[in-house]
C-alpha cells in the first residue's frame, strides 16, 4: 500500500499494490503494521457496504458526533464514485476545506478518513458499490451531517444531483455557529 498525505492533515488517499498472474489478482487492503505508520493504532468494529442503483446518487456528508467520533476506511468496489471528505474539526488549519478522490473498482484506491471529517460520495455510474470500514459502532444518537448542496462548503459534483435521500436533503445549511467537532 501507498499512502499519499492529502492536504487536509490526517488525511491520506491510499493506493493498493495490485499484483496479477493467470488466477486474476491480488491487493492487500488493510495491513495493521502499515497503517501504523501513519499513526493509526484504532480497531476497525464495523464494516458496511453501500449500493447505489443510479449514476448521480449523492449520499453525505455525514459523520459520528463525539464520543462517537470514527476514523473510516472507503473503497469502491464497484463502478466509479466522486468521494468526498470535509475537516470540520475544532481549529484545525483546514476547517470546512475539502478534497475530492475518484475511487473505482478499477484504481483500487481507498480514502481513509480521520475523526473529525464528514464523508460523502456521488456514484459516476449506475449500479455502483463501496465498502466503509469504521472504528466505532454505528450510533443513532450521535450521527449527523451536513447538506451537501451547502453555499458555504462550495461542493462542486461532477455531476446534477439526480438521487439523494429525503434525510440527507434536510440537513441544515452551516451557519456561524457551526464549530465542527
Amino acid at each position: 500500500m501507498i499512502f499519499e498525505e492529502t492536504q487536509l492533515k490526517g488525511a491520506y488517499v491510499i493506493n493498493t499494490k495490485f499484483s496479477s498472474d493467470e488466477r486474476g489478482g491480488f491487493a492487500r487492503v488493510f495491513c495493521k503494521k502499515e497503517f501504523s505508520k501513519i499513526g493509526h493504532t484504532k480497531e476497525f468494529v464495523q464494516f458496511n457496504q453501500s449500493y447505489n442503483i443510479n449514476k448521480g446518487t449523492v449520499r453525505g456528508m455525514h459523520y459520528q458526533q463525539a464520543p462517537y467520533k470514527e476514523i473510516k476506511l472507503i473503497r469502491c468496489v464497484k463502478g466509479v464514485v466522486d468521494d468526498v471528505i470535509i475537516d470540520i474539526r475544532k481549529n484545525s488549519p483546514t476547517f470546512l476545506k475539502h478534497i475530492h478522490v475518484e475511487l473505482s473498482a478499477e484504481n483500487k484506491r481507498m480514502v481513509y478518513v480521520p475523526e473529525g471529517f464528514a464523508h460523502g460520495f456521488q456514484t459516476l455510474e449506475d449500479d455502483t458499490e463501496l465498502i466503509y470500514h469504521h472504528t466505532e459502532y454505528y450510533t443513532p444518537d450521535a450521527n449527523a451531517g451536513l447538506n451537501c448542496k451547502d453555499p458555504l462548503l462550495s461542493i462542486t459534483w461532477p455531476l446534477d444531483i439526480a438521487v439523494i435521500s429525503e434525510k440527507d436533503n434536510r440537513l441544515t445549511f452551516i451557519d456561524q455557529s457551526f464549530e465542527g467537532i
